[in-house]
């Protein structure tokens, strides 16, 4: 019980800000680097298609670039800074970056808001953000020549609700050219 009490203590005197500060960030590296990096491959594959060449182009499965990947990079209301929580996780995602698994991909960094004032405002705002993560991550020694900031306002909600918090965010995607 005693332990329990000290523990209670302790997060009051730390606050609900340094708090969120000192947790784990949300994933590491290494889940970036698996996500993104290229798949070893297994050798060529074959097919068999009857029709013309134009028929069996058409229906050749093309490779599906890899999804998106939540950089869990929350904003507060209207505001473009990074929180603590963050920089953590940018700094897990900048160490990935810099791996060399990593070298050849080039990524599109999408900033998004909630639903909260005028199309125009939440525009600029979304594309303020991507551009937040990638000064911090050019700042932490990533190349962001690979890197394309994209700002796509409230067009993308990730909740259902058009105003939750959550959709306050930056995600990234393998840039496809």
């Amino acid at each position: 019980m005693r332990h329990m009490w000290t523990m209670l203590l302790a997060m009051v005197s730390v606050g609900p800000f340094s708090a969120t500060a000192m947790a784990d960030p949300s994933y590491r590296a290494s889940d970036i680097i698996a996500h993104f990096a290229p798949q070893p491959s297994l050798g060529a594959t074959r097919g068999l298609c009857i029709g013309t060449e134009a028929e069996c182009a058409r229906a050749a499965p093309k490779p599906k670039p890899a999804g998106g990947f939540d950089l869990v990079v929350n904003f507060d209301f209207n505001s473009d800074v990074l929180t603590p929580a963050a920089r953590q996780n940018l700094d897990e995602f900048a160490k990935a970056l810099r791996d060399e698994r990593l070298a050849a991909r080039s990524f599109v960094v999408e900033g998004h808001t909630d639903a909260k004032g005028s199309e125009a405002y939440n525009t600029d705002l979304s594309q303020r953000r991507a551009n937040a993560v990638l000064r911090y991550l050019r700042d932490n020694g990533v190349d962001t020549s690979r890197l394309v900031a994209k700002g796509y306002g409230e067009s993308k909600p990730r909740a259902r609700d058009p105003f939750d918090p959550v959709n306050r965010r930056v995600e990234t995607r393998l840039r496809v050219e």
